[in-house]
């Protein structure tokens, strides 16, 4: 089922309708963050300078001469690296906020228009979601910060928590207007396994060239198709049935 939602919400990507929402959510964090880093990039710099430092890993690489290079210029250098995981953040929190109602009031016209409203979650809700899981996000960041410069975890550290970002944000934002309260409790509850994959499929398409800049719409689209084809799946089902394995 994971790699139907992501068929399809390539297919969906494609509509011109999808079209118009596809750039200015990318754009205007782009451009935020352009002015921001064109701001502050020498307070930045000094900033993280001064707080990696004194971590063990940064104090290992000064005892190797080839390293050293590195360390000495850790704060320019992990600048960089975090600049597109913080432009796709940035998307993310917009899409979720502005367009999402847009893509799922399409997806579900062009493909599930049996498919009943029955509005378990709100705007309130889809807010405080996306609060608690850029809180998460921080503080995970802010934990892993010094393994980021670790070339093995380099790739795989942002893709896990871009890839836990997708799946705390856009599950509820895809399911809050068709699935009741105990459905969206249901499933988020049942599949989480299954939306952390996506989340982190939707993350590597970030560092895709070109697709990378469309991602956080590819990942809306995603969700959305994933959530309501799950939904469909599950009222199709008997009512005694245990939870049921979508694959």
């Amino acid at each position: 089922m994971l790699m139907q939602s992501l068929l399809r919400a390539f297919f969906s990507l494609l509509h011109l309708r999808v079209l118009a929402l596809m750039i200015w959510p990318t754009a205007v964090a782009l451009v935020l963050w352009i002015a921001l880093a064109a701001a502050f990039w020498g307070q930045a710099v000094a900033a993280v300078d001064a707080a990696l430092r004194g971590t063990v890993v940064v104090e290992w690489m000064f005892t190797f001469a080839p390293l050293a290079m590195i360390a000495a210029q850790l704060g320019w250098i992990f600048l960089a690296l975090l600049f597109v995981p913080l432009v796709l953040i940035t998307a993310t929190l917009i899409i979720s906020v502005f367009s999402m109602q847009i893509m799922v009031n399409h997806v579900s016209a062009s493909d599930y228009p049996k498919l009943a409203r029955l509005r378990g979650g709100g705007l309130a809700g889809g807010a405080w979601n996306a609060l608690v899981a850029l809180l998460w996000f921080a503080a995970l960041a802010a934990v892993s910060l010094p393994l980021w410069l670790v070339p093995p975890l380099w790739p795989v550290l942002p893709v896990a928590l871009l890839g836990y970002l997708n799946y705390r944000v856009f599950p509820y934002d895809a399911l809050a207007e068709h699935a009741s309260s105990e459905e969206l409790d249901q499933i988020l509850g049942w599949d989480r396994a299954r939306l952390f994959s996506l989340g982190v499929a939707v993350a590597i398409t970030g560092y895709i060239p070109l697709l990378g800049l469309f991602a956080p719409l590819f990942g809306g689209l995603a969700f959305i198709h994933y959530g309501l084809a799950r939904l469909q799946a599950m009222r199709s089902a008997p009512i005694d049935a245990t939870p049921i394995r979508v694959e």
